[in-house]
């Protein structure tokens, strides 16, 4: 995907590599770089922006007239901004499927752990990269993890993140396995 869809200001802007786009003023100062909400993007692509200028935007003109009174107002408008330079980056597509494939291999013998595992640790047995993934690519692995994963992945969802959807996608495929 090379593209991806960020939330800034309360907004959702739609960016490419190397994109320069003009926002609702941010806090933050010139020359600056922070990470966005990502609402939208391929696997593991991680978004930064950095804040290029501060700036205005063009001027509104506000005209009030009530006609046969001489009833007249004029107002004007420019609202603040700031320009962003956006860079998405992302892991590399070899990459991705060679640790995959690499860790189907070497966890399709090996046991689940029994014992609950700390928040930041690996259990052995399940997919390379779980504690990262969202619970779409949950839903979307599960279909091709083999039982052992499956049950790994359960328990680790279970203990620490408790997330509904990667609970019941696990436990769909488990029964599903079960039953052929």
């Amino acid at each position: 995907m090379d593209y991806a869809i960020i939330r800034l200001g309360g907004k959702q802007y739609r960016v490419r590599e190397g994109e320069t786009i003009t926002v609702d003023r941010l806090p933050t100062e010139a020359g600056k770089s922070f990470t966005p909400d990502v609402l939208l993007g391929g696997d593991g692509v991680t978004v930064t922006a950095t804040v290029v200028a501060h700036g205005r935007g063009p001027k509104i003109r506000i005209g009030k007239y009530k006609r046969r009174t001489g009833y007249r107002r004029h107002n004007g408008f420019r609202a603040a901004t700031s320009s962003v330079r956006i860079s998405l980056g992302a892991q590399k597509r070899g990459e991705t499927k060679k640790s995959a494939a690499t860790a189907t291999r070497a966890s399709a013998p090996a046991e689940p752990k029994l014992e609950a595992p700390a928040a930041g640790e690996h259990v052995k047995g399940m997919p390379s990269g779980y504690e990262e993934m969202t619970v779409a690519q949950v839903a979307d692995g599960a279909k091709t993890w083999n039982r052992p994963m499956l049950e790994a992945a359960l328990d680790y969802e279970r203990a620490n993140a408790a997330r509904k959807g990667a609970v019941a996608a696990l436990e769909s495929a488990l029964k599903a396995k079960e039953e052929a």
